[in-house]
């Protein structure tokens, strides 16, 4: 019972109080953190309302083109699923798509079949490669997009012609329709293609960015004139704003791999990654030097430090490492009681034929108290301690 209460006095566990003091700066930052981005969400969801919306009075939106169609008697309607956006398809009606992409390849491939004979007009807004070759087959994406926002015409297109420049750089196209437009382009790749569906009636445009339909940027160059004329030559403009709560989207055949959705790049990134953590950590190691002695800031009694390994080696049941701890001790004390060097103390050869000397005894039972075996449990390790402690003394009596 003393032995245990003085553990528990001695124990350098941290209290309650000394954890919370430890870890609450820690607790106070991501609070903080935390706060932060919430306020800063709600501030984000107030100011925006929808990107390229024509609803929206935003700088991204696309109200301001919505209400010059109107004045020229144009209506627009807003559809966010599929469904709506192929019922919606005719002769009379301009079918915008806002963001193409976000499409799955099987609405792409029902999107294309519901407007590929209604003999209308689709303008597909900033189609990049995951979607322009099934909206438009023949049509294909540049991997790079233009350097230059704001382009010229340079086309036979009249509505291009007619506006001049205007901000159309983005997306660059390149087509295998001969009949095709290819306005304003970038290094010899039109933003812009007017791809007519053979009958005369319908067309297809890629436009390969949306400023012309934005209402920040709607007033410069020729981007009003040319958003008119692309999206006012029917009387009925449908604005499809694709949803991830549209349900046309859940197509097992469209399922893709963890390894799918991770950017094209994450093998070398991961590779990169990898490199320069093994150039830290052979940075790092270079820095190993020799132990220095470092001063405590308090001093430490040698019985708690005695106490503090007895309960590590009680916890792990490390009998032979306390055991050789004390045959060691006792051994390095002897050596020099009975006339032997320090350093040949872990020496049988010498140590044990001195000791017997110097007891007048039989040195078998000396060897296997100072070399044997390991205790097999605890009470052999408290035998073995008070055998070493009486050995000791009796090579100190006089």
């Amino acid at each position: 019972m003393t032995t245990e209460a003085t553990l528990t006095s001695t124990s350098a566990s941290p209290t309650a109080r000394q954890v919370w003091t430890r870890a609450r700066g820690i607790a106070l930052a991501l609070v903080v953190l935390l706060a932060g981005a919430v306020a800063i969400a709600v501030v984000r969801s107030d100011a925006r309302h929808g990107e390229l919306d024509p609803r929206s009075a935003d700088p991204g939106g696309s109200r301001a083109v919505a209400e010059l169609l109107a004045d020229r008697g144009v209506d627009t309607r807003v559809v966010t699923t599929l469904d709506e956006a192929a019922t919606a398809a005719g002769p009379d009606t301009t079918l915008l798509v806002a963001a193409p992409d976000l499409l799955t390849p099987t609405q792409q491939t029902r999107l294309h079949n519901a407007f590929a004979d209604s003999h209308g007009r689709t303008v597909l807004v900033a189609s990049g490669s995951a979607s322009i070759e099934r909206l438009a087959p023949g049509v294909t994406a540049d991997p790079a997009t233009s350097l230059d926002s704001t382009l010229s015409p340079d086309c036979a297109l009249p509505a291009a012609r007619r506006a001049g420049t205007a901000d159309t750089g983005g997306v660059r196209y390149t087509t295998t329709h001969l009949g095709a437009d290819a306005c304003y382009p970038s290094e010899r790749l039109a933003t812009l293609l007017r791809i007519p569906d053979g009958t005369g009636d319908g067309d297809t445009i890629a436009l390969g960015a949306p400023d012309i339909l934005l209402n920040d940027h709607l007033d410069e160059q020729g981007n009003a004139s040319l958003a008119l004329q692309l999206l006012g030559s029917r009387p009925h403009l449908v604005w499809y704003l694709p949803s991830l709560s549209d349900t046309s989207a859940a197509n097992p055949d469209d399922e893709r791999s963890f390894f799918d959705l991770l950017p094209s790049g994450w093998l070398w990134g991961t590779l990169q990654l990898f490199i320069a953590a093994a150039l830290a950590a052979l940075w790092r190691a270079r820095r190993l030097g020799p132990l220095v002695p470092e001063k405590l800031p308090v001093a430490i009694r040698a019985s708690e430090t005695a106490e503090g390994r007895a309960r590590l080696y009680r916890k792990t049941d490390a009998r032979d490492r306390a055991a050789d701890a004390l045959r060691s001790t006792t051994r390095t004390r002897l050596a020099p009681l009975v006339g032997v060097p320090v350093t040949q103390a872990h020496t049988p050869e010498a140590l044990l034929p001195a000791l017997s000397a110097h007891l007048h005894g039989d040195g078998q039972d000396q060897q296997s108290l100072l070399f044997g075996p390991p205790p097999s449990d605890d009470a052999a390790l408290i035998a073995l301690a008070d055998r070493l402690d009486a050995l000791e003394r009796e090579v100190r009596r006089p």
